[in-house]
């Protein structure tokens, strides 16, 4: 009898989360779009537990200042005493609308005012749903924290990554089964790679989704067949290679002129670039492609 009453909790607190997040979003898209909403698919959801080995490898791999879910939940809420295998992390994938992915597919050097404009409001949409969520589940008596807004958020130096923050959205989206690792670093998901990710660590239980393949490239044709070059070609200053993303060109260049762009030509305080997120084979889809690489 306790087995099954365990598992409606988990069935029921999931089944929670996923209806919040898609009334939301529907609300959202009705909101702004009216019956063009529609157009956009309903965001692809995720789950893992907070004890799964892959945050301890990836502690172990970014360094500091990465923490793994029950850092961060101790962070923030300190005051409860939980354990790692308690904590579900729940995240999920927002796409950028089409729009604003057309008209930054023409661009070739600084991004598109639709593309710069769905950055901010995507960024809002995503701080709104998680702090709905929060309180969603406060309200049933479940503790939650959101890692992207927490207090303790912070972006520092990694021995092997050059920078890195203290919570990765992708990385989180990836160990929660919702896709896996381009060339220039984007995350590539059923809904493609011209997205918006947004997560939380909630003390609940969640059966974990199951990831397509431990291989944390598996959906990228250039890791998988060596077929594909586009990101290379797409990016404006060089920053992707056969050898992969180099962080400081790419922070050069969104930070300094292409932020400069954007305050300049458009009047936003926000930067932006994404070409290699649009005009490329996973844009808005999941490349059809074999793993054939080794995980972490």
């Amino acid at each position: 009898m306790e087995n099954i009453q365990g598992e409606a909790r988990e069935l029921d607190a999931a089944a929670l989360v996923e209806a919040a997040i898609r009334a939301f979003y529907e609300a959202a898209l009705e909101g702004r779009l009216g019956d063009d909403a529609r157009i956009l698919p309903e965001p692809a959801i995720g789950f893992s537990n907070g004890a799964d080995p892959l945050y301890a490898q990836l502690k172990v791999d970014i360094g500091a200042p990465f923490l793994t879910p029950l850092e961060v939940f101790q962070a923030e809420l300190p005051a409860v005493d939980a354990l790692a295998d308690e904590l579900t992390v729940i995240c999920y994938v927002i796409p950028v609308s089409p729009d604003a992915r057309t008209d930054n597919r023409r661009e070739t050097l600084y991004p598109a005012e639709s593309w710069a404009r769905a950055k901010i409001a995507g960024k809002a949409l995503v701080e709104k749903l998680s702090g709905h969520l929060v309180d969603m589940l406060a309200a049933v008596g479940v503790e939650a924290v959101v890692p992207e807004f927490a207090s303790g958020y912070v972006i520092g130096p990694s021995k092997r990554h050059g920078f890195a923050a203290s919570w990765s959205e992708r990385h989180a989206a990836y160990v929660s089964g919702l896709g896996s690792f381009g060339l220039c670093d984007g995350f590539i998901t059923e809904l493609g790679k011209a997205v918006r990710l947004g997560s939380l660590v909630a003390r609940m239980p969640a059966a974990p989704t199951p990831r397509r393949s431990e291989d944390p490239f598996a959906d990228c044709l250039h890791h998988a067949h060596g077929t594909c070059d586009a990101c290379i070609r797409r990016c404006p200053v060089g920053a992707i290679s056969t050898k992969g993303h180099d962080k400081m060109l790419c922070y050069e260049h969104c930070f300094g002129d292409a932020l400069a762009y954007v305050k300049r030509s458009y009047g936003l305080d926000e930067y932006a670039c994404g070409l290699c997120q649009t005009g490329v084979p996973c844009e808005s889809r999941r490349p059809v492609c074999e793993a054939g690489r080794s995980a972490f």
